[in-house]
C-alpha cells in the first residue's frame, strides 16, 4: 500500500503489521479522498452505474466516478481482472474509496436524461469522459457490503454532460435495441459472446435489456445474484447432459476465502457450507437437487449463486456432471466484505487448480477430512454429519444392487 507523501512510514496508525489490516485500509483511503474532494465541478470518466434499492420503488440512480481524470480508470471496477493478477485487500479498498457517487432519485420505471446517459456509459466498452457538476461538495463515507463491492463518497447530482461519444460492442447493441427480447436470453447470448457477469449486471441494473415495457431500474446488489443465477441455470442445462464425474476434489483460494469443492459421481445436486475457521460449528449452508431451488437461498445469499456458476463452468469446460459440496473457510486474512465478487472468483480458482481424482467417496472424504484438519486445525467430519449430499448419496440404492 502506497501512503501519502506526507505520511511517516512509522506513523502508527499505519504500523500494525497486518498486511490486510481494516483500520489501515480505511484510514489510508479517508485521507487519499479527502484530499481529492476539493470542489464540486470535476472531469473525469465514468467506471459504473449505481443503483441503490432504500426507498424502493423510489431510489437513487447514482455514477461512481473517480474526482480526477486518472490513468487506467476502468481497473477501479475489474473484479476478474483483479483476482487473476492477485489484488489484495489495501489496492481494492484504495480503488472503490476513490469512486464519488454522484446521484438522484427516479422512479424505477421512471425516465430522465441522467438515466439515459448512465444506461449509455453502462454499455461502453471502457471508461467514458463527462463533466459532472455537483450540488455540493461530497461526503465522505466508504460503505462495505457482503454483495457489492465497496462504494465511496457521494454527492446529488446537479449536471452531468457527455464529453466524448461512448464507443458500445454491436452486439450490446443488438441486445439493448432488441425491445422482443428477454432479459435472461439477453444476458446468455452476451455471457457466450465473452462478456462477463460483471458488466452484464450492470447494464441489467440500469434496465439496458429486457422486454421493453418490462424495463426497469433493478438495484445493483438484486441485479448481481439475478445475473449469476441467471447464467448458472443456463450452464445447468447444459451440464445435466453430460456423463458422470469421477470423485474429484480441488482446493484454492483468494482473499483468505479457500474453498474445498467435493465432487461425487451422480446427477447433478450442490450444496454449500460457509464458515470461519475461528468457530465452524457456526456454519450456514443451502442446498438443491437436480431440479433446483424454488427459493432464494436465505442463508449462503449471493455467495450460493456465485460458487455454483464457478462449479458449473469447469463441469461444462470438462463435459461432465455431479453432486458438487461445496465448502468455504473464511480465515482472519478477509478482514473486510468486499461483495460476492469475492466468493465467485476464489471458487474459480478452487475450479481451476489441478483436479486430485479418487477410486472411491471413503478415499475422497478421507482426504478432505485431512487437508482441513492440517490446514485449519478442526474436524470438518463434524460439518460433514449436516450434509444433505452426503446423506442422499448413502441412503440412495443404486440400480445396480439389483442387477
Amino acid at each position: 500500500m502506497h501512503l501519502p507523501k506526507s505520511s511517516s512510514k512509522n506513523h502508527p496508525l499505519f504500523n500494525c503489521g497486518k498486511f490486510n489490516c481494516p483500520i489501515c485500509a480505511k484510514a489510508y483511503s479517508k485521507i487519499k479522498i479527502k484530499n481529492k474532494i476539493i470542489k464540486e465541478n470535476f472531469a473525469t470518466e465514468t467506471v459504473s452505474p449505481f443503483i441503490g434499492r432504500y426507498g424502493y420503488p423510489e431510489i437513487n440512480i447514482g455514477i461512481l466516478a473517480p474526482p480526477e481524470e486518472t490513468q487506467d480508470t476502468w481497473l477501479y471496477d475489474a473484479p476478474k481482472y483483479w483476482a487473476v493478477h492477485n489484488f489484495q485487500i489495501p489496492k481494492i479498498v484504495d480503488f472503490r474509496s476513490s469512486l464519488i457517487n454522484s446521484r438522484n432519485k427516479i422512479n424505477i420505471k421512471g425516465r430522465n436524461k441522467f438515466l439515459e446517459l448512465n444506461q449509455e456509459v453502462s454499455m461502453a466498452s471502457k471508461p467514458v469522459d463527462v463533466d459532472i457538476n455537483l450540488k455540493d461538495k461530497p461526503h465522505f463515507r466508504v460503505n462495505y457490503d457482503n454483495l457489492m463491492a465497496p462504494t465511496g463518497p457521494y454527492a446529488e447530482l446537479k449536471k452531468i454532460k457527455l464529453t466524448e461519444n461512448p464507443k458500445i460492442h454491436t452486439k450490446v447493441q443488438k441486445v439493448h435495441y432488441d425491445t422482443d427480447l428477454k432479459a435472461n436470453d439477453a444476458l446468455i447470448y452476451l455471457y457466450e459472446n465473452k462478456f462477463d457477469e460483471n458488466f452484464l449486471s450492470k447494464i441489467l441494473s440500469v434496465g439496458n435489456l429486457g422486454i421493453g415495457k418490462n424495463r426497469k431500474l433493478v438495484p445493483t446488489r438484486w441485479s448481481i445474484t439475478a445475473t449469476d443465477d441467471a447464467l448458472g441455470k443456463h450452464l445447468l442445462n447444459e451440464v445435466k447432459k453430460y456423463n458422470e464425474i469421477n470423485y474429484s476434489a480441488f482446493f484454492g483460494n483468494y482473499l483468505g476465502n479457500y474453498y474445498l469443492i467435493l465432487c461425487f459421481p451422480d446427477v447433478w445436486s450442490y450444496e454449500l457450507f460457509e464458515m470461519h475457521v475461528s468457530n465452524p460449528a457456526n456454519f450456514m449452508t443451502d442446498y438443491e437437487p437436480y431440479e433446483g431451488r424454488k427459493y432464494y437461498a436465505e442463508e449462503t445469499a449471493g455467495g450460493y449463486y456465485t460458487v455454483r456458476l464457478a462449479s458449473l463452468e469447469k463441469l461444462n469446460e470438462m463435459k461432465k456432471q455431479g453432486s458438487v459440496l461445496a465448502l468455504r473457510f473464511v480465515t482472519g486474512d478477509y478482514t473486510l466484505p468486499l461483495g460476492v465478487w469475492v466468493t465467485r472468483e476464489a471458487a474459480r480458482k478452487s475450479m481451476q487448480s489441478k483436479r486430485i481424482e479418487f477410486s472411491s467417496k471413503e478415499l475422497m472424504m478421507d482426504y478432505a477430512k485431512k487437508l482441513i484438519k492440517k490446514k485449519f486445525n478442526f474436524d470438518l467430519g463434524q460439518i460433514l454429519k449436516n450434509s444433505t449430499i452426503l446423506k442422499n448419496i448413502k441412503q440412495q440404492s443404486k440400480l445396480i444392487k439389483f442387477i
